[in-house]
C-alpha cells in the first residue's frame, strides 16, 4: 500500500533532499560543499511542505522523514553521537569505523530502505506526485538515481553546480577526475534546474552543455556565509605567531597556487631583516598533485616565518583570520571562493587574484593581483606588513556578506 503522504491533490510542496555526501563525510572536516549541503538540511526542516531525504549506503538505499531528517543532522553537527554500527555496517570492509557509524544510524533512522535495485520501487511506493529531488553535493548523482526519480510522477530535478574546474583546468586533477566530472557535469544536463554559485559558474556550465541543445534552466544564487566566531582559545600552541602574520585558507592543491606564496617568502627572507619578515599561516590540509609543495614545506625550518597549520576549528580559523594583516588569496581557479568574503566580513583587509567570481562578491573591497606576479605580491605584502596595526583587528570593513536567507528565497522560487 502507498505511503500516505502519497494522496491526491495536495498542493504543498515536496522536496526530497540528498545526504549521501553528509554520511559519507562522518568523522572527517567539512569542505565548503558539504557545508552547502548542510545548509539546505538546516533550512529545508524549516519550510512548509512535505520533506524527506535520499542516501546511499554500501548496502543499497534509505530514505528519511522529516524527523529523520532532523535527527540526521544532529549526528552530523555533532550534537548527538553516532550510535554503533550495525552488522551491515560491520561487513562493509571499505567503509572507515566513523561511516559505518553513520550509515547505521542512516538505517535506524530510515522510514525505508531497499537494495541498489529497488530503488525505483521505493520512490514511487513512498513519495508524493510532483517531488522535488534536490542535489546539491555531487554525491549520488548517477543515471539509476535520475532515471528512478523520473518514475515518480511529475518529479523534478534540481541540482547544484558549484564549479567546472576540473574541466577547466584538467592538469590540476586527480588522475580520474576529468571523465568522471565530464560524465556527471553531462548528467546535470538532464536536470530541470541547475543552481549555480555565481554568474562565473553559470557562464561555464552553458558553455560545456553547449553541445546539448537547449540546456536546462540555469539559477545564480550566491551561497550564504555564516561568519564564524573567533575563538583564540582554540588555537593550538604557537599560533598565532607574533605580529604581523598574513593567513591562506584553502586546500594545499595547485589551483590554490601556494607555490607563489612560498616564493614571495622566499623573497621576502632575502631582502628584509630576519626580525622584519612577517608570518605566513597556511591553513588547509594537504590536497593532491602538489609534491613540490608538499616538499617545500617539509623542510621548513622549525620557528620560521612560514607555518602550516591543518585540522583547525572554525573558531581558531576565525581568529587567525581576524588578527591577520590580511588573507592571502593567489588562486588560479574559483568557483566562488568562501575565505575571501568570511575574511571581508571579519573586517580583515583581503589581497587576492583578480578573478570574476572574487569581483562579483566583493567588488572593489580586495587588493586585486596578478596570480603569477610574484613581485606584486611581495610589494603588496611588505606595504600592509609595514601598516599600522588598528587597535580592534577586524573593524575595518562595513562589507555584508551574501545571507542563506537570500539563497533560499531565489531557490525556493526557483523549484
Amino acid at each position: 500500500m502507498a505511503d500516505s503522504t502519497r494522496s491526491a491533490g495536495r498542493s504543498d510542496p515536496a522536496r526530497l533532499l540528498d545526504v549521501t555526501r553528509l554520511a559519507s563525510r562522518a568523522g572527517r572536516g567539512l569542505t565548503g560543499v558539504d557545508r552547502v549541503e548542510l545548509a539546505y538540511l538546516r533550512r529545508l526542516p524549516t519550510e512548509p511542505g512535505r520533506l524527506w531525504g535520499l542516501a546511499r549506503t554500501a548496502t543499497g538505499y534509505v530514505l528519511l522523514d522529516r524527523a529523520g531528517l532532523e535527527a540526521f543532522r544532529a549526528r552530523v553537527e555533532g550534537h548527538v553521537p553516532w550510535g554503533p554500527p550495525d552488522l551491515a555496517a560491520r561487513l562493509s570492509r571499505r567503509l572507515t569505523p566513523d561511516q559505518r557509524r553513520a550509515e547505521a544510524d542512516l538505517r535506524r533512522l530510515s522510514r525505508a530502505g531497499c537494495s541498489r535495485y529497488g530503488l525505483g520501487w521505493m520512490l514511487r511506493r513512498r513519495l508524493p506526485a510532483r517531488i522535488v529531488y534536490l542535489n546539491t553535493g555531487h554525491s549520488n548523482l548517477s543515471p539509476r538515481v535520475l532515471r528512478c526519480i523520473r518514475q515518480v510522477q511529475g518529479a523534478r530535478v534540481a541540482v547544484f553546480l558549484h564549479d567546472t574546474i576540473p574541466l577547466d583546468f584538467p592538469d590540476h586533477q586527480r588522475e580520474g577526475t576529468v571523465p568522471r566530472f565530464r560524465a556527471m557535469l553531462d548528467l546535470m544536463g538532464q536536470a530541470d534546474v541547475i543552481l549555480c554559485n555565481s554568474r562565473q559558474t553559470r557562464a561555464d556550465a552553458q558553455r560545456h552543455l553547449a553541445h546539448m541543445g537547449t540546456p536546462p534552466q540555469m539559477i545564480v544564487a550566491h551561497l550564504g556565509v555564516d561568519t564564524p566566531r573567533p575563538d583564540p582559545a582554540a588555537l593550538p600552541a604557537g599560533l598565532p605567531p607574533p605580529a604581523p602574520w598574513f593567513v591562506t585558507v584553502g586546500t594545499i592543491e595547485p589551483r590554490k597556487n601556494h607555490a607563489l606564496l612560498l616564493d614571495v617568502w622566499e623573497d621576502l627572507a632575502r631582502d628584509l631583516p630576519a626580525d622584519e619578515v612577517p608570518a605566513l599561516v597556511i591553513v588547509g590540509s594537504r590536497g593532491w598533485r602538489n609534491e613540490a609543495v608538499f616538499a617545500r614545506l617539509d623542510a621548513l625550518p622549525p620557528g620560521g616565518p612560514v607555518i602550516e597549520a591543518a585540522g583547525l576549528s572554525d573558531g581558531a580559523v576565525a581568529a587567525l583570520v581576524r588578527g591577520a594583516r590580511a588573507l592571502l588569496m593567489p588562486s588560479i581557479a574559483e568557483g566562488y571562493g568562501l575565505p575571501p568574503i568570511e575574511a571581508a566580513a571579519l573586517g580583515t583587509p583581503v589581497m587576492c587574484s583578480d578573478l570574476v567570481p572574487f569581483r562579483e562578491i566583493l567588488g572593489d573591497i580586495p587588493v586585486y593581483l596578478d596570480p603569477g606576479d610574484r613581485y606584486s605580491w611581495a610589494e603588496a605584502v611588505k606595504t600592509a606588513a609595514r601598516r599600522i596595526e588598528p587597535e580592534e583587528p577586524g573593524t575595518a570593513s562595513e562589507f555584508v556578506p551574501p545571507t542563506w536567507e537570500d539563497h533560499f528565497k531565489i531557490v525556493l522560487r526557483a523549484i
